[in-house]
């Protein structure tokens, strides 16, 4: 399996909380780094520490993550990416968060182990209740993903 096709399956795994699925894309000893100030900006390390911890953000945002472009190497890849989710409202009380959905855009780097495997994720987004976003690209014209049209050319 390529790196862009671990990326897209390790990203599956993530939206449907799927420990086994992410399990098959990281290596053991992984490091996620998180750009502060953000929620939950700590480094998570470890295969299986990451792998439930993202099982409970997607349950708790109904988080959705995309794929939009590219770039791999050899042992190294850069993505950009989106993350369709559900904001809390203040009074959450059915536990739903808000009706209208937000996209958070970002990009990480991504380190590879000779296996294939997911060694590093650094994270490079800011998350807020509204959608972040570069003001006037073109994403639909380039085929990224868009609110209400969550998938891309690379990641339907």
């Amino acid at each position: 399996m390529g790196a862009l096709e671990t990326i897209t399956r390790y990203y599956d795994g993530c939206t449907a909380g799927d420990v086994e699925t992410m399990l098959g894309t990281l290596d053991p000893g992984v490091v996620h780094w998180f750009l502060a100030p953000n929620p939950g900006s700590a480094p998570v390390r470890g295969a299986e520490h990451l792998a439930r911890y993202w099982r409970k953000v997607a349950g708790l945002i109904e988080a959705r993550w995309v794929v939009d472009h590219a770039l791999v190497g050899d042992a190294e890849a850069v993505i950009e990416w989106t993350m369709f989710w559900r904001p809390p409202t203040r009074d959450d009380r059915d536990g739903h968060g808000a009706a209208d959905r937000v996209a958070t855009r970002g990009a990480e780097w991504f380190t590879f182990a000779p296996d294939g495997r997911i060694t590093e994720i650094r994270s490079y987004y800011q998350q807020r209740d509204e959608t972040t976003q570069l003001d006037g690209f073109p994403y639909t014209d380039r085929g990224y993903s868009t609110t209400g049209a969550e998938h891309s050319r690379l990641h339907p």
